[in-house]
């Protein structure tokens, strides 16, 4: 272990395995260095969806984390940074610096591959870029802990860490394991930063350890993605529910109920007693009552942003469609018919997170997704219903 009177050491290349990265559920090797994915090669194998595939390797939650007395990070990197036809220039994705649980710093990675994606057309294209490096410099002197968040919002393809002093993995803090799966709310859309996503702040004031499986438009009841909740390690699971249904028009309320139960199903094969929290849709105003699917609407561009709206007709609810509206019903009838028969099975109105007076002060920008100000505010309600002593993450003695 470093001490703080080792002498100074030569600049090191230190090789990216797995016991330096937190929150990715594998490390897939490339010709160049590695890739983190949120779902394992098993499961990215039966996705047939290019929305799912480029989600899961965005490292939303992933970070980096080690011990050293280096005043100097740079971490080589081969972003893939989305170009959206018809849109506004997006900003770089962020690498959030965190030394002894203290944001310090942010930067981008310069460089890096161009994915260009055309809504209208649904078509995608990628265009090879070269590789940048992000640099922390003049960091305190002396030993001490740091964890570089990966952007939530890019891939980042991991070449190489370099250091002006030996580093070693953190080792385990004893904190709990928070496993969290939802939309693209979840997996951090519109927030300020990787470390700031509201499932990150949540985790940081809940005294936990992240494991984020948000995913950007693919929180579909995926049997592949149950599976994963059931295989990975965790003592506390989340799961929320409903938005990206409407959202893709996907299935109709025959189909949903049963799916709802068979995805809590696979979770518990393998979390038979964990505290296991459902989560219903936050409130989102164009699709409380009007079913999907939910389109972008190019005709309308606010700050920077497409803005998107409900397609589908309120009519067709007798039939079966899909609102958040009979979601939230639906979720709540299913958990309250399980928990009778199981004591750690809890729910949480999204609403609680998100609702009318949230949405009048801050109301969402494209009318789907949180701004920064939001993924903050429900970070800390989230912690604070959750985690509370009378909450379903509460610590237990």
């Amino acid at each position: 272990m470093p001490t703080d009177h080792e002498p100074a050491h030569t600049p090191v290349t230190t090789p990216l395995t797995p016991d330096l990265v937190r929150g990715a559920l594998e490390l897939e090797p490339t010709a160049r260095g590695v890739l983190p994915h949120r779902l394992p090669a098993w499961a990215r194998a039966q996705n047939t969806d290019g929305q799912l595939a480029m989600a899961e390797a965005q490292p939303s939650g992933v970070r980096l984390a080690f011990r050293t007395r280096s005043t100097a990070v740079a971490l080589e990197t081969l972003p893939t940074k989305r170009v959206y036809v018809g849109a506004p220039p997006r900003p770089d994705g962020l690498y959030d610096l965190v030394v002894d649980g203290r944001l310090v710093d942010r930067a981008s990675a310069p460089g890096g591959n161009t994915l260009t994606l055309d809504m209208a057309a649904g078509t995608a294209e990628t265009v090879p870029g070269p590789p940048g490096t992000v640099r922390f410099a003049e960091l305190a002197a002396g030993v001490k802990d740091i964890e570089i968040w990966l952007p939530h919002n890019e891939a980042a393809e991991l070449l190489a860490l370099r250091t002006d002093a030996p580093v070693e993995p953190l080792p385990e803090s004893g904190r709990r394991v928070w496993l969290h799966h939802g939309s693209s709310i979840s997996h951090g859309s519109d927030a300020a930063s990787p470390s700031t996503t509201w499932p990150a702040l949540a985790a940081a004031q809940g005294g936990v350890e992240l494991v984020n499986l948000g995913l950007g438009g693919a929180a579909l009841l995926d049997p592949f993605t149950a599976r994963t909740l059931r295989d990975t390690p965790a003592d506390l699971i989340s799961v929320k529910i409903g938005i990206n249904l409407v959202n893709a028009d996907l299935m109709r309320l025959r189909a949903f109920t049963p799916a709802v139960h068979g995805f809590l199903d696979t979770i518990r094969e393998g979390h038979p007693a964990t505290p296991l929290l459902v989560v219903t849709p936050i409130l989102c105003p164009i699709h409380e009552r009007t079913p999907g699917p939910c389109a972008p609407d190019f005709s309308e561009i606010a700050e920077g942003r497409i803005k998107f709206k409900a397609v589908g007709d309120p009519a067709e609810v007798a039939a079966g469609k899909l609102t958040l509206s009979v979601i939230r019903d639906e979720l709540t009838r299913i958990v309250r018919q399980r928990a009778a028969g199981d004591p750690h099975l809890h729910l949480l109105d999204g609403r609680e997170l998100y609702g009318e007076a949230d949405h009048a002060e801050l109301p969402l920008p494209d009318e789907l997704h949180p701004d920064a100000a939001t993924h903050r505010r429900m970070g800390e309600r989230f912690a604070a219903l959750a985690f509370a002593p009378d909450g379903p993450f509460a610590t237990r003695p």
